[in-house]
């Protein structure tokens, strides 16, 4: 009661839950063969093999960055968080080849909206490693808790993979 006098409101029920970019088989953040992800240096998430070249939004938002090199995408949700999705390990090596883009910077997107896609045999078959990290990179500001869901498993675009407890 004295909470909704005084116009504060409690935000430690809120949760957003993220959900898989791409179809794939997840694996830890801990196990990605780069320091800067499997440290934790960019901050906390999941990682998915690929299965196809298509990635959508998983979660409702805004894209906050499109990577010139295409191998990248940063959005922000509704709730402030914010995620980069990283297509591959020095892809950005590519220099945009392979990738093809469907949204820009400050545009709305949907949970399930393409952002865009790669030419999964071609990357692979220049030697890169297609694992993809997706990384909650403002952990320290918005987040309580996160459980990571369907780890191990292989999960379809839309599966849910993070449950986040909001700050």
């Amino acid at each position: 009661m004295f909470r909704n006098l005084f116009g504060k409101k409690k935000s430690d029920n809120q949760e957003e839950i993220i959900t898989s970019p791409m179809s794939g088989d997840l694996v830890d953040i801990t196990n990605v063969p780069e320091p800067v992800f499997s440290q934790k240096m960019m901050g906390d998430g999941i990682a998915i093999v690929p299965t196809d070249g298509v990635v959508v939004s998983p979660v409702d938002g805004v894209v906050i960055n499109v990577f010139r090199t295409k191998h990248a995408i940063g959005l922000r949700s509704k709730c402030g968080v914010e995620i980069m999705i990283h297509i591959g390990l020095e892809t950005v090596e590519l220099n945009g080849e392979g990738f093809e883009m469907y949204v820009e910077d400050g545009q709305d997107v949907k949970k399930g909206d393409k952002l865009l896609t790669f030419a999964l045999e071609k990357i692979h078959s220049k030697s890169y490693n297609l694992i993809s990290p997706v990384v909650i990179t403002n952990m320290d500001e918005k987040v309580t808790k996160m459980e990571k869901l369907n780890l191990d498993n292989t999960v379809i675009c839309g599966t849910p993979i993070m449950r986040v407890l909001l700050k």
